[in-house]
């Protein structure tokens, strides 16, 4: 635990190094990254000897902040969400020196890496917190950081309200937790965490089961409380939407988790719930990133998407527990936790590879970019490694977690009761069109992006990004595809992760599985070495033979342009339009000549909006403005009624007082 302390230590007093250096002087991104860095390899080391070795650790001090104690633990549950946070968080740091560069004139980057420090470190607090008050103020100053964050660059009115957007939601679920911990605290009387288990009664845990989901899974981004998500990812600097993206949502996830080994056995419509809120999350999520133009925007959505994948594991594991099933229950909670962390490397480079294309090309509409994978080939090949592994397909990272999530749906669905069955047969079904969507998604972000030829000038005098930002992206392609072959070694690691969800570590339902990952992972080199035969002997069949270039056939076009690729919403407009009825998007074409529709000022524009706001957050947002709106009659401005209301505030008081029996 004092290893893990000192990693912690020198990220917050880099932070404050990197704030006291000079507004203008590179050293604060130096000491900025390299606290971090330093911080993020020295606490790897105490949180993979917890996972390897399942043991507990704690530390007590003293502290004289009411009701709370400085109680930290670390079993193998917040070893295993450590390992992504300061593996993700060094990364990005060392992206960050770079990306941030040009902003060294214009902001003040010691403070932004003072944030960026602190966000790390408040994030591993709220996995180490053993304590109701601790893991509260832990929770706060992740909040604040990450706010100070995606208000970046403050001046635009967008990144603005995107910021406000996400601070309001992040009160709205802490809200919901204040209640839960009381209800815990006042049961165990204490609000030490190891007090709280089996502590409440069965209408008080439905209770806190609820707050929880609402409150964490507001952080974590599940439906329908993901309205701060799109808004505030797009508008962060890349490396700290891949940060916030990547792990910041997953301490939602925690919290969930952690509620529920407080909890003990779950009730059976748990279960239910968290896997119907993982499928309408999934479904949901992919849709609503399918249909976005800006990349960030679509990354956001997909984040949904994962999350939702992630609550389809947990239900499963959920229904498998409350049933009985250990195998299932074991299953169901190792793939969503192996996807847990797929998605963090994922979804991290994807995030890097956006923000290294923004970095060149100064913007992110997918329908003015193109052919970037000439320009930016490092760039180009580790994002369409993100993009097949977030799509699921073998044999990188992303399959992992959906086949042993789908192992598990099939396992219940076999040998439960039919209702139960049914439920798993959904998670099969809402896991299979997350799949495809997820395919055809990301085969938009890539073609459109990177494929093709330049739909602008920006694109076409677009550079490949610095050393210091294309390393890290590739550090993570290469951990998608060693994850990918080496899943069974990590399935195998997580017995202890999950024993302390259930109770038991599932060693024989783990080892099962494991063995059937490593058939799936010699079935993946098989394949990947047939590749590569075939590359080899194309290019011996080839070897001094001259090989000739020329155009394929072009429609009977003799100049074709950029201008007849597909764009990114004529792509999906097919998907688009068979969800119609629920994505609702709203389409306006001018067709002013059909014949020379290019100098005619014919165009056509698509938005989807999200019916989360419009329908849920924008008119409740409208009623409580417009009541507080009504409010301010009280406001007179004149001095003499704000003395009247402080007299007749002091004489009812007075009278209540009186009034109250001695």
């Amino acid at each position: 635990m004092s290893l893990l302390l000192m990693a912690l230590g020198v990220m917050m007093i880099g932070g404050l190094l990197a704030l006291a250096a000079g507004r203008k002087s590179p050293a604060s991104s130096y000491v900025g990254m390299g606290s971090l860095v330093i911080g993020s390899v020295i606490g790897l080391v105490p949180a993979l000897q917890t996972l390897v070795q399942g043991e507990t650790r704690t530390l007590r001090l003293a502290w004289e902040m009411p009701f709370g104690s400085f109680f930290l633990l670390l079993d193998p549950l917040s070893a295993f969400f450590l390992i992504p946070i300061f593996l993700l968080s060094g990364l990005a740091a060392i992206y960050g020196r770079g990306y941030l560069r040009g902003y060294r004139e214009k902001k003040w980057l010691g403070w932004t890496w003072f944030a960026f420090n602190w966000l790390t470190a408040s994030m591993a607090f709220v996995c180490l917190a053993h304590n109701a008050v601790l893991f509260l103020i832990s929770w706060e100053v992740m909040t604040l950081s990450s706010f100070f964050l995606v208000a970046f660059e403050y001046e635009k009115s967008e990144v603005r309200k995107a910021a406000w957007m996400y601070m309001v939601a992040s009160s709205l679920g802490t809200a919901f937790l204040l209640p839960m911990f009381l209800t815990f605290g006042s049961a165990a009387g204490s609000l030490d965490f190891n007090g709280f288990s089996r502590s409440l009664s069965s209408g008080a845990a439905n209770a806190c089961f609820v707050l929880a989901l609402v409150g964490f899974g507001t952080k974590a981004g599940i439906m329908p409380f993901h309205v701060w998500l799109p808004v505030a990812h797009p508008a962060a600097p890349s490396p700290v939407s891949a940060l916030m993206s990547g792990v910041m949502i997953k301490t939602g996830i925690y919290g969930i988790v952690r509620t529920l080994t407080f909890l003990g056995l779950p009730p059976l419509w748990w279960g239910h719930l968290v896997l119907a809120i993982g499928v309408a999350s999934g479904v949901l999520g992919v849709l609503f990133a399918l249909a976005q133009h800006d990349l960030k925007r679509l990354l956001a959505y997909s984040s949904v998407e994962n999350i939702g994948i992630v609550l389809i594991g947990f239900g499963v594991g959920m229904i498998g527990w409350s049933s009985e099933m250990p195998v299932v229950a074991a299953l169901g909670f190792a793939g969503g936790l192996l996807h847990l962390v797929n998605h963090a490397l994922f979804k991290g480079l994807l995030f890097l590879g956006a923000g290294s294309v923004l970095d060149a090309v100064r913007h992110l509409e997918m329908d003015r970019l193109g052919g970037l994978l000439k320009k930016m080939p490092a760039t180009g090949l580790t994002f369409l490694v993100g993009a097949v592994a977030i799509s699921g397909l073998p044999p990188l990272n992303g399959f992992v977690g959906e086949f042993v999530i789908y192992m598990a749906s099939f396992r219940g669905a076999l040998t439960m009761d039919p209702y139960a069955a049914l439920a798993l047969i959904g998670a099969v079904a809402g896991l299979a069109l997350i799949g495809g969507l997820a395919a055809a998604c990301f085969t938009k972000a890539f073609g459109i992006v990177f494929l093709g030829e330049p739909r602008s000038e920006a694109a076409q005098e677009a550079r490949e990004a610095s050393l210091s930002m294309t390393v890290p992206m590739m550090i993570l392609a290469a951990a998608c595809i060693a994850v990918g072959l080496l899943g069974a070694a990590v399935m195998e690691g997580l017995s202890p992760v999950i024993g302390v969800i259930l109770g038991r570590p599932p060693v024989g339902e783990i080892q099962r599985t494991a063995d059937v990952l490593w058939q799936v992972t010699a079935g993946s080199l098989v394949f990947i070495l047939f590749i590569l035969a075939i590359a080899v002997l194309r290019f011996r069949l080839l070897a001094g033979r001259s090989v000739a270039h020329s155009a394929t056939w072009d429609c009977g076009y003799a100049a074709p342009t950029a201008r007849m690729q597909y764009t990114a919403s004529s792509f999906s407009q097919p998907i688009i339009d068979l969800f119609r009825f629920t994505l609702r998007t709203k389409e306006q074409m001018t067709i002013n000549d059909p014949y020379f529709p290019a100098t005619a000022g014919s165009h056509f524009e698509s938005d989807t909006p999200d019916i989360g706001r419009e329908r849920i957050y924008d008119p409740l947002f409208a009623a409580v403005a417009g009541f507080f709106r009504r409010l301010r009659v009280l406001q007179e401005g004149r001095i003499h009624i704000y003395v009247l209301y402080i007299v007749g505030t002091l004489l009812a008081l007075l009278f209540w007082n009186m009034r109250t029996p001695k």
